[in-house]
C-alpha cells in the first residue's frame, strides 16, 4: 500500500483558520447529521450492472467524497493536509458475526472498484482480527446496518486519539409505494468543514444515486 499523495494546506491564508483552531481544541470536535436517501434508481442500476448494491453505494460515496475538497482534508500533527485520493475503510461482517476493518482503494471505474471490493471482502473473511492491515489517514470510515432503519446515529470514539476521518453509515433499505430509501448518517470533524460542506456532499451523493 503505497504512500498516498498529499499537500499541506496553508493555514495562514485559509478563511477557516479561526474555525479550525476553535474546533480542534474540543474534546469532541465531530458533528453529524442523519438524512434519508432515495435509492430507487441506484438499486436498479446496481442490479443492471450485476454489482452488489453495497458496492454500488460505497462507490458513489467515494466519488462524492473525492469531489468535495473538504472531505479530502485530514489533520496530521496539527497541520491540515489535502489528499489527492480518499479510500474507504468499511466494516466487513464475517460468518461468526464479528467484523474486520477493510481497506478498499478507490477507483473511478465502477467495475474495477467492484473487483477491488470483492477481493478485499474475501480477504477479510479469511482473517479473525479487527485490524488486518496498515491504514493511513486518507480514509472514510464506512459502515452499513442493513438490518435496521435508523433516524439518528452516534459513534464510539476515543477523544484522546487524533482522528479526522469522516464517518458515513447507511441503514436498512426501506420500500414504500415502490420507492426505495435508506438512512444515511455523516459525521465529520468540524475543524475541517461545516454544515455547508456536508450538505454539498450529501446533495452530490444523491445526484449520483439518481443518475
Amino acid at each position: 500500500y503505497f504512500q498516498k499523495m498529499k499537500q499541506k494546506l496553508n493555514l495562514d491564508t485559509w478563511n477557516r483558520k479561526e474555525h479550525f483552531l476553535f474546533f480542534k481544541q474540543m474534546e469532541e470536535p465531530f458533528f453529524g447529521i442523519t438524512t434519508t436517501i432515495d435509492c430507487s434508481n441506484a438499486y436498479d442500476k446496481a442490479k443492471e450492472l450485476n454489482i452488489s448494491f453495497f458496492t454500488y453505494y460505497l462507490h458513489k460515496t467515494l466519488v462524492a467524497a473525492n469531489a468535495i475538497e473538504n472531505f479530502r482534508y485530514r489533520i496530521i500533527d496539527d497541520e491540515i493536509y489535502i489528499f489527492d485520493t480518499i479510500d474507504a475503510s468499511a466494516t466487513i461482517l464475517r460468518e461468526d458475526k464479528t467484523f474486520g476493518f477493510s481497506l478498499i482503494e478507490y477507483s473511478n471505474n465502477i467495475n474495477d472498484f467492484a473487483e477491488i471490493t470483492k477481493t478485499e471482502i474475501a480477504r477479510i473473511q479469511t482473517t479473525t482480527r479487527l485490524f488486518t492491515r496498515d491504514f493511513q489517514e486518507n480514509l472514510i470510515h464506512f459502515s452499513a446496518l442493513p438490518w435496521l432503519n435508523f433516524t439518528s446515529f452516534s459513534h464510539a470514539r476515543s477523544f484522546t486519539f487524533p482522528d479526522s476521518c469522516p464517518k458515513i453509515s447507511f441503514g436498512k433499505m426501506m420500500i414504500e409505494n415502490g420507492k426505495k430509501t435508506m438512512s444515511m448518517s455523516v459525521h465529520v470533524h468540524h475543524g475541517l468543514m461545516d454544515g455547508y460542506h456536508v450538505s454539498q456532499f450529501v446533495n452530490y451523493f444523491q445526484e449520483l444515486m439518481n443518475s
